[in-house]
């Protein structure tokens, strides 16, 4: 005869459905709450469009309805007709193009020289420790704050404006650059020297090849910091581009012409952004980067 200690489990019937409860399977959660849980291509085009009609819809109630007033705040429709003025008075895409130029020009430049830099840094420790002091240091100077002396030097024209893209861009790449490709993995490069690749092969077939699509994804990056310093450049001394358009308007107090500014800014962040994105996918499919 089985016998059965008074406050056991087995002792109540509340206790027979605890073992059973505990073991029952966590209740399940809608995927899109879940942590680092993937989410479809159509998904997330859904919802980024849904983020705009949002802000926009915001926008629209905030100045049509009279909270912000419109000389502080264009509204939406304002907004789009100064744009229609801008391209069929001001010759607006004129501005886009020299603004599209300078920032290539700029950022181009600055990539050719910073990568193969970078590179060098992150594969060798002796050139990083020469270089890094100095790159870590200029890193942190404002583009802008170089700005007089480049109009002293190369004049208000075009050389000015690409030159303060590229000391942006420069040593930020450089940088970030040397830190992907010095964080390759030590069991690759081993099994590399073993099977007899000399150093400049493990440069050329192991830290290249592995730090490809994380250096794609930095110049990514800091393309996008390359437009905020030509708006920057393009504010003083210039006569044509985006940046002098916002200037323009500024002084007529027209904040319809500057948001239109602003926004064909972000337009054309956000296609040359997919565009990288797109390419990264095609020239490296072994990346994790999405």
């Amino acid at each position: 005869m089985t016998q059965v200690r008074i406050g056991s489990p087995a002792a109540t019937p509340a206790a027979k459905t605890a073992a059973p409860r505990a073991a029952a399977a966590p209740a399940r959660r809608h995927p899109w709450l879940a942590p680092l849980a993937p989410v479809s291509q159509r998904a997330r085009w859904v919802l980024g469009l849904l983020f705009f009609v949002l802000f926009f819809g915001v926008w629209a109630a905030v100045t049509l309805g009279g909270m912000v007033p419109r000389t502080f705040l264009a509204d939406p429709m304002t907004m789009a007709h100064e744009g229609v003025l801008l391209f069929t008075e001001y010759n607006f895409a004129g501005d886009i193009g020299m603004t599209v130029w300078r920032v290539l020009g700029g950022f181009v430049l600055a990539a050719a020289l910073a990568v193969p830099l970078g590179i060098f840094m992150g594969a060798y420790k002796a050139a990083e420790a020469f270089f890094e002091p100095f790159v870590s240091f200029c890193r942190y100077l404002p583009a802008s704050a170089f700005i007089p002396l480049l109009i002293l030097w190369a004049g208000i024209g075009e050389a000015q404006k690409v030159l303060v893209i590229f000391i942006g861009s420069f040593f930020q790449i450089v940088l970030m650059v040397a830190v992907t490709v010095g964080a390759a993995r030590r069991d690759l490069v081993e099994a590399a020297y073993t099977l007899g690749a000399s150093s400049s092969g493990i440069v050329r077939r192991v830290l290249i090849p592995g730090a490809a699509p994380e250096i794609a994804e930095v110049l990514r990056l800091v393309l996008g910091w390359a437009w905020t310093y030509v708006i920057v450049a393009e504010l003083i001394g210039s006569s044509s581009g985006i940046g002098h358009m916002i200037t323009d308007s500024q002084a007529l107090l027209n904040t319809g012409q500057i948001i239109f500014g602003i926004i064909v800014i972000g337009c054309i962040g956000l296609v040359s952004d997919l565009a990288f994105k797109l390419a990264n996918q095609r020239l490296f499919p072994w990346s994790s980067i999405k």
